[in-house]
């Protein structure tokens, strides 16, 4: 057996560019398993995730003359197409807000649950997150993998929109210093 092939980042968008079906494979075997992880993770359906994926790479590789590498790297670019697909997904099969939180007595959340999935853990989003508090890590869930906007947030949490925005900002801050560590 031979050594395993790897790329750069350029070499995987131009190859990518070019329309090059050997580049859109190693991509998918490279990359599927987060980004299905980012899919799950949204729908909550093992099932629905595996067709959110499909649709994820259709748009990569429909869309990958979009991409703009002074703008920020290709896997990020790739996971903002994996969120925003899913959440897309779930708003267009008809479910409601109280689908995507679960509740629990005087609205605290179930903690357990908004962990980052197992499956992307290999990223260290896992790591990464759990260095928040309580109450930044459940407005990161809501909003990044339950697709809550803050005004939902504030309801579902029932604290006032401010506070929201605050914790919010703080916990993107937090989490740009602790990868810029890394």
């Amino acid at each position: 057996m031979g050594a395993a092939l790897t790329y750069t980042e350029a070499e995987l968008v131009a190859g990518l560019k070019a329309r090059n079906e050997k580049f859109f494979g190693y991509l998918y075997d490279h990359y599927s398993p987060a980004l299905y992880g980012i899919a799950l993770k949204v729908v909550v359906d093992e099932s629905l995730a595996g067709d959110v994926l499909q649709e994820i790479f259709l748009k990569i590789w429909r869309g990958i003359d979009r991409y703009d590498a002074e703008k920020g790297r290709l896997f990020t670019w790739m996971v903002n197409i994996a969120r925003n697909t899913a959440i897309d997904t779930l708003r267009s099969k008809g479910h409601k807000l109280g689908q995507k939180v679960q509740e629990i007595g005087n609205n605290s959340l179930i903690v357990d649950q908004l962990a980052v999935h197992p499956s992307v853990d290999h990223l260290g989003l896992a790591k990464v997150v759990e260095q928040l508090n309580k109450e930044q890590r459940v407005i990161i869930d809501l909003a990044y993998y339950k697709g809550c906007t803050q005004e939902e947030i504030s309801k579902i949490l029932d604290i006032p929109l401010g506070t929201v925005k605050t914790r919010m900002r703080n916990a993107i801050i937090q989490l740009r210093n602790i990868l810029k560590q890394m």
